[in-house]
Order: structure tokens, then sequence, then C-alpha cells
């Protein structure tokens, strides 16, 4: 199984480098700053508890301490980080965090994988088993960035068909939860298997209009992928 980046411990400057933004890049210095700092953070570079050294983020991303301030300001609206008095801001991201985490993501993508099941029209199953083939042929080839861009679009076309209102946005605050998981678990080649013979089943079940089967497999997969990320990531923790 593929390790999870190093862990950071210890002192609060004991990070790895990030890499410093070139002029030309295209995303704002704070955007690109929020999500490089969010990544590492949900791939369990930084421990619970720990302190942000803001200055040394900044030396490292090479820009001033505005744009870091701002991104941990947008983090802190996600739950990743938070500012204590006297303290600073710590990370706040655990792995009671991160369980939670994926057990609502369960509850709501079971949820809509069920309404998907009853409400979905031709087109939708005709696109939904597309994106499942090309899934299969994304995992034979190993293409794990691919694969990742698909399961985004598979888990949109049954959002789109489940037609829900209250549920997609009480699901949306999982999204940047969601992208940064699958990169972490998808490039390891006995998980990719085990996610597309799942995704296989989900789509089976909801094409089929069997929507307790699809309410099952969907939790069934989120769960377990979700056992598999936490595993890697703070089960690599717990050993350095």
């Amino acid at each position: 199984m593929v390790e999870a980046e190093s862990a950071l411990k210890g002192s609060e400057n004991h990070t790895d480098g990030f890499e410093k933004i070139g002029a030309s890049f295209q995303m704002t210095v704070r955007d690109h700053v929020h999500r490089a700092m969010r990544n590492a953070i949900l791939a369990g570079r930084f421990s619970a508890g720990q302190k942000v050294n803001e200055r040394s983020l900044a030396e490292q991303f090479g820009v001033s301490t505005t744009p870091i301030k701002e991104a941990l300001r947008q983090l802190e609206t996600e739950g990743l980080v938070e500012a204590l008095p006297r303290r600073g801001v710590v990370i706040r991201f655990s792995s009671s965090w991160a369980e939670e985490m994926i057990l609502a993501r369960a509850a709501l993508e079971s949820m809509i994988a069920h309404l998907a099941a009853k409400r979905i029209d031709e087109k939708g199953k005709v696109e939904l088993l597309a994106t499942a083939n090309l899934m299969k042929d994304a995992t034979a080839s190993g293409d794990a960035d691919s694969l990742i861009a698909l399961n985004e679009t598979f888990h949109d076309h049954i959002h789109k068909s489940s037609q829900c209102g209250y549920l997609a946005k009480l699901i949306e605050r999982q999204q940047f939860y969601d992208a940064s998981i699958r990169r972490v678990i998808h490039l390891d080649s006995t998980e990719r298997q085990k996610a597309l013979n799942e995704h296989v089943a989900i789509a089976e079940a909801i094409a089929s209009g069997d929507a307790d089967k699809a309410e099952r497999t969907m939790r069934d997969h989120v769960v377990r992928s979700g056992d598999t990320y936490l595993s890697i990531v703070f089960g690599k923790q717990e050993e350095t």
C-alpha cells in the first residue's frame, strides 16, 4: 500500500518544503496556498494540535505572510485549523474528525444513491454505465489521474440523477474532502481494483432501479474506502 506523505511532528518548524509559486501561476497566491495546505493536512503531513508557523510557511512558498493568513482563515471555515487565543493557529484535523467526515459522507451518498435508483432516466443510465466502463479502462491501464477524474464524474452523474436539492446542498461541503481523499487512496493498485468493483456494483444497482441495493453498496463503498484512507494517513502517523 502506498505510504502517505511523512507526518509532521515535533517543532512547529518541522515541515516538508512547499514548492515556490511561479509568477505565471494562474491561481491567486492565496488560492494556491490554500489548496496546497489543505491537501497537505488531509494527506496527514500535519498532526492534530500542531501549531502552524506562518513565517516558516511564507518562506517555503516564497510569499509574504498575508496570503498565508488568508488561506488559514479559509481553512478555519472548513474546520481543518483553528485560531486559539495566545496559541495562534493549530491543526484541528485528526483521525476522529476524519472518521466523522467519512461517516457523514457515507450517510449522504447512500441516500442520494437510493433516490437516484428511483429517479434515474434512460439517458442517466447510459451515462452512468458508460462512465463505469471508462473506469474499467483507466483501472486496467493504471491511470490514476484519469481514474480520479472519472470517479468525480461518476458521483456527479448519481447526484444529477437523484434530482436532490436539499441533500445536494448538504454534501457540497464534503466535496473538497472527497477529491483529496481519492488522491491519497487511488495511488494504490489494490485499492483501485476494489473501488472499481464497488463502482460497477453501484452503477448496476442504480440502473436496475434497486434502490435498497444502491443505498447499501454506496454506503459500504464509502465506509470501506474511508477506512483505507484512515489506515494510510493515520496509520503512517503512528509509525512515524
